[in-house]
């Protein structure tokens, strides 16, 4: 997935300036399964600063996908068919290991019992960028989002199911908060 990323912050006199314009640092395509990927594209400290140039500390492996309370990350996601975990080939020892060394505090937070299931503790604006996608809630129940629809979401255990044949990419912003 070839994410394009253009960071603009303030300059000299207060001036607007691109810092940076190029591929997303955190982007990659997972070679356990084929058209799955994501990209970190960007993160911020709880207490954000703006008028000066910002560093890109969503490039470095030490960030967590998972933001802290106050903190915020930026990331898409492109799930393929789920037909493609399905196949008789599908390693999930594997895809756990790529998924675990890409999406650090993300992996983790994904259920053993429940394939897919996971909850973290943080307010998500989900975006459907392209294709169809299933959001599966706690007793089964579904939601069918389909382009340019939107999720909020408040800390709750769900899971993204792709039930078509085509790929869905989604955007997802994070912000950290304090569970209750």
């Amino acid at each position: 997935m070839k994410v394009r990323r253009v960071v603009v912050n303030n300059g000299a006199g207060g001036k607007s300036q691109v810092q940076s314009d190029g591929a997303a640092p955190r982007a990659v395509e997972y070679r356990s399964v084929p058209g799955f990927a994501s990209a970190l594209l960007w993160s911020t400290p709880a207490a954000p600063a703006v008028g000066a140039a910002v560093p890109a500390v969503d490039a470095t492996p030490e960030v967590n996908f998972v933001p802290g309370p106050g903190e915020t990350r930026l990331m898409t996601v492109t799930f393929p068919p789920d037909s493609v975990m399905m196949r008789a080939d599908f390693d999930p020892a594997a895809f756990g290991a790529e998924f675990g060394q890409n999406a650090p505090g993300l992996a983790e937070r994904f259920e053993m019992e429940a394939p897919g299931m996971h909850t973290t503790d943080s307010i998500d604006y989900d975006v459907v960028l392209d294709g169809e996608i299933t959001l599966e809630l706690d007793g089964g129940k579904e939601v069918v989002l389909r382009r340019h629809d939107i999720c909020v979401q408040h800390g709750t255990r769900h899971a993204w199911r792709n039930k078509t044949d085509k790929p869905a990419t989604m955007l997802f912003v994070l912000i950290g908060a304090a569970r209750r």
